[in-house]
């Protein structure tokens, strides 16, 4: 009965213990009246007080172990002697709400914290009424006094408990490591069962501490202050450091145990033969004696055997009636007392010392953990405690295992895995890792003027310590700091140096101080010092790319790319020669990395073009388009209205204008501009890695027959050197072959990895793009015309003479949608041409006309339109070349059934010659 109250005694709806106290005790057909027996109720009675007096006495102690636990029970039990009997002892009634002034609440498990106070109110509300309302605030008052008093205290607790815990470990580092002696063997189980007894004290007094003000703080909703959330977190260190000494020594520890426990029972049994010897000495047997005689020896029997918890609980009960009749003297029973406590924790010390150093509390209080990571972080002499603190950490895992609010507790697992990477993550390796390519940075710029760096004066963190540390084990992963940081360092100094070579000794020699100063293994990344061409590096291009597609201008027919005219007199171009050189000095691999960074970049500009053809406005005009076009079609011939591609261009110019007088259509246009010059320099790239690989190679006979160096070298017998060099010649030899070949479809690649999606039924709006290419063409043909012009100016600015990456532009969307058909039933630029023709004849009409009238001035104005008319007409004529040539590139000349079609015909194609290859050589197999 007292284990089931024990169990169920908890404040918060109890109904196992309501349940159990409420039941019906007495017989109800006459039998026997439990509520009316007076000698049951005067025992039940007593055996409250005995209990609540050896309670009492130790708890809030230092030396308490259970009581806590106990007293829960205790206040059970008085709560099921009230349902009973329905008589309360007022002054037993006080004395145990008196016992809430030692200990103001008692967490049962986790973060449930049980106050005694409120449950005795609630369970005997009778004896309630017994206590005045003062003394029951009074109580409440205490609570929060306790709390005030222990958050003050906790520094001094944690420098008290550091010396007794740190001087425990060494005790017991010092005892287990002595080697026993037979002669002392005695002598050295008791101090190790003293030594081992002390942990646990320790271990169980460091709990209650964190527990109880852990989960105070929780219940009354008071703000912790940083000093007692530090302050507890090393508390929690200290309880985990007491768990991996009894872990790290488990092996002696176990083996002591079982020399300990026989040695008590030794001890317990010499005691009770002496009691034993004084009961049979007395002639005067009665019944009693002889039972107090029985349990004796009941004990003595059990006692000869494994120290079990059966086997303890019948010596127990046992000695309960053994000593009565004063069969033992007071300077016997207390000895006695204590062996069988002593042999009751070291039997079961290994769980013992588990539950008193679980922390699966700290699930609740998961909002101390960054702060304890920085105050990790600003005292880094301290760094090893992070193996304790994860293990405290790890305690809330079985816990979550038994989860059963969700499916599936691995969800529950993830998250907390994820929560505590992040924090650490943020709170300490990131910080951690930008603090050392500081201090770095400015340990190598001291020439320069920097801030005041004088630890005396600004202080100083070594945090090298958290080098030292061995991985972390969390979950399914170690937390390496070293490898970590070093990581980081390496990825931030190749990345840097890949955008400004010339910093390459900068930070080589960083690398060379971060092994020095802080024993990182640093990875050289064999980038060179610099290039050797004049203009814009490919890694620079690269890692630029958005701003180099704005500034370069794309030539379709010549390979190059010319800056955009400024005020400076000289102008950047970059050609295939500087393409070439650039991957010869950067590698082959530079080629897929740049595309890599293409398609990051597409990826952006292709979100921006997706929103510009959702536009309400861009998107109703175009679907008026379309339907216009469809009905006036077969009267125009099949081909699209000029005037009307001019009217969606005014139509736009309506929806405003930027501060710099550009429309819509006209930043869509700079937005397919720089798609196409995307392509372009990935077609450059391909055409330099081509170029790089045929004049590295070119000098090798036959590429069909490359001679194995390395099984040549090992035939002759060379060293295992000349083996190693044979080797990568092959491997450099195999490489070359393979890029020179014939190269990667780059732009088949780029295709294939945007044209599902551009096609996909969610993007449905795209599938207008066709119908505003006219209304483009008519933009860039006025942009281009502009350009031009202002080559012949003073102010130079915006002047160009060539963009051929609109063209690029509009050939890869059209094949990324699959659309160039649609484009190509639109006729426009027949219609271009038709239209400007009809001009043109009109013109000339009207010249004949005047030329007979000797009009000067009217003649030249008709010589002008006409010059602007062939301007108009030779700049569509250039846009229809640049753009066929274009979709050659993305060959754009079949459809995407057609190319499915093909490649289905190859397949079976290559299927069949292959089966006849087998056929022949079985056919040659047999005739052999």
């Amino acid at each position: 009965m007292v284990c089931i109250v024990h169990s169920f005694a908890v404040s918060v709806c109890p109904p196992a213990l309501q349940g159990c106290v409420e039941q019906q005790f007495d017989s109800i057909n006459g039998g026997l009246s439990v509520s009316k027996n007076g000698t049951f109720a005067e025992e039940f009675a007593l055996n409250i007080r005995s209990i609540f007096s050896h309670v009492e006495v130790k708890l809030g102690e230092a030396n308490e172990i259970d009581q806590r636990e106990r007293y829960v029970g205790l206040c059970g039990l008085f709560v099921l002697y009230f349902h009973i009997f329905r008589t309360v002892d007022k002054k037993f009634y006080k004395s145990l709400l008196d016992a809430c002034k030692k200990v103001p609440a008692i967490t049962l498990t986790a973060n449930v914290i049980w106050y005694a106070d409120n449950f005795l109110v609630q369970k005997v509300p009778a004896a309630a009424k017994l206590i005045d309302r003062k003394s029951l605030l009074a109580i409440k008052s205490q609570r929060e006094s306790y709390l005030q008093t222990k958050a003050q205290s906790l520094t001094k607790d944690v420098q008290s408990y550091y010396v007794f815990v740190c001087a425990w470990m060494m005790k017991m580092e010092s005892i287990l490591s002595k080697e026993q002696k037979s002669e002392k063997f005695g002598e050295d189980l008791t101090n190790r069962c003293n030594i081992f007894v002390q942990g646990f004290l320790y271990a169980c007094g460091l709990s209650n501490i964190i527990k109880t003000t852990m989960n105070l703080y929780m219940s009354m909703q008071k703000p912790m202050t940083k000093t007692s959330v530090k302050a507890l977190c090393r508390l929690v260190e200290l309880l985990k450091a007491i768990e991996h000494t009894f872990h790290r020594r488990s092996m002696v520890v176990a083996d002591s145990v079982s020399h300990i426990t026989q040695h008590l029972q030794y001890q317990a049994l010499a005691a009770i033969a002496v009691a034993k010897k004084r009961v049979i000495s007395d002639k005067k047997y009665s019944e009693q004696r002889l039972d107090v005689l029985s349990a004796l020896v009941l004990a003595e029997n059990t006692l000869n055997g494994p120290s079990t918890r059966q086997r303890r609980l019948v010596v127990s009960l046992a000695l309960s009636v053994g000593t009565q009749m004063k069969t033992f003297k007071d300077e016997e029973l207390l000895p006695l007392q204590l062996v069988m406590k002593k042999l009751d924790l070291i039997s079961e010390l290994r769980e013992r010392v588990r539950a008193q150093c679980d922390c699966c509390f700290l699930y609740w209080h998961r909002a101390v953990f960054p702060i304890y990571l920085d105050d990790v972080y600003e005292n880094a002499v301290d760094a090893s405690r992070l193996h304790y603190m994860f293990s405290a950490l790890w305690s809330c895992v079985p816990a979550m295992v038994n989860a059963r609010h969700l499916e599936s507790h691995d969800v529950l697992l993830k998250c907390y895995d994820k929560e505590i990477m992040e924090v650490l993550t943020e709170h300490l390796l990131d910080k951690l890792c930008k603090e050392i390519e500081k201090d770095l940075r400015l340990s190598v710029h001291t020439h320069l003027q920097l801030d005041e760096r004088n630890p005396f004066k600004t202080g100083m963190k070594d945090l090298a310590h958290f080098f030292s540390l061995t991985p972390i084990r969390f979950f399914d992963r170690f937390i390496d700091i070293k490898a970590y940081v070093t990581h980081y360092l390496d990825k931030t100094f190749y990345n840097l140096t890949t955008v400004a070579l010339h910093d390459w000794a900068t930070y080589s020699e960083m690398r060379n101080l971060a092994t020095q100063r802080y024993g990182l293994t640093m990875t050289e990344p064999h980038l060179p010092s610099q290039t050797l061409e004049q203009g814009l590096d490919v890694l620079e291009i690269m890692r630029n790319i958005h701003v180099f597609v704005s500034r370069y201008l794309y030539n379709l027919n010549n390979q190059i790319f010319v800056e955009r005219t400024s005020n400076n007199k000289h102008l950047n171009t970059i050609n295939i020669r500087h393409i070439a050189n650039s991957i010869r000095t950067h590698g082959t691999g530079i080629m897929s990395t740049t595309v890599n960074f293409t398609y990051q970049f597409l990826r952006k500009k292709f979100y921006i073009f997706s929103q510009f053809m959702y536009d309400e406005h861009i998107k109703s005009r175009l679907i008026k388009d379309i339907r216009y076009f469809r009905e006036v079609k077969d009267q125009n011939d099949q081909k699209y209205p000029f005037e009307r591609a001019e009217k969606f261009n005014r139509g736009i110019r309506k929806l405003g204008l930027t501060p710099d007088g550009q429309s819509y259509l006209d930043q869509f246009r700079q937005l397919i501009s720089q798609i196409g010059n995307a392509m372009g320099y990935v077609r450059m790239i391909r055409s330099g890695g081509l170029h790089c690989c045929s004049n590295a190679i070119r000098f090798v006979p036959d590429l069909e027959d490359i001679v194995n160096f390395e099984e040549l070298v090992k035939e002759e017998g060379l060293s295992e050197d000349t083996q190693k060099a044979a080797r990568q010649l092959d491997f450099v030899l195999s490489d070359l072959t393979r890029n020179s070949a014939e190269g990667t479809e780059y732009f088949k690649m780029l295709v294939d990895v945007f044209s599902p999606e551009f096609r996909s039924a969610k993007n449905i709006h795209l599938r207008n793009f066709y119908i505003i290419v006219p209304p483009l063409t008519l933009n860039f043909v006025e942009h281009s015309i502009n350009c031009k012009e202002k080559l012949n100016k003073k102010n130079k600015v915006g002047a160009a003479f060539t963009d051929d990456g609109f063209a690029m532009g509009v050939a890869y969307i059209l094949k990324l949608l699959d659309q160039y058909q649609e484009f190509d039933s639109l006729h426009w630029f027949q219609s271009v041409r038709e239209k400007y023709m009809k001009e043109k004849r009109a013109v000339s009409k009207q010249q004949n006309v005047q030329s007979n009238n000797q009009d000067e001035k009217l003649l030249q104005t008709m010589n002008l339109t006409q010059k602007r008319l062939d301007i108009y007409l030779q700049e569509f004529e250039f846009l229809y070349f640049s753009l066929s040539s274009a979709r050659i590139f993305f060959r754009a000349d079949k459809t995407a059934a057609e190319e499915s079609l093909e490649k289905k015909e190859k397949e079976e194609t290559s299927k069949a010659s292959s089966d006849n290859l087998s056929v022949s050589s079985s056919t040659e197999s047999v005739m052999k």
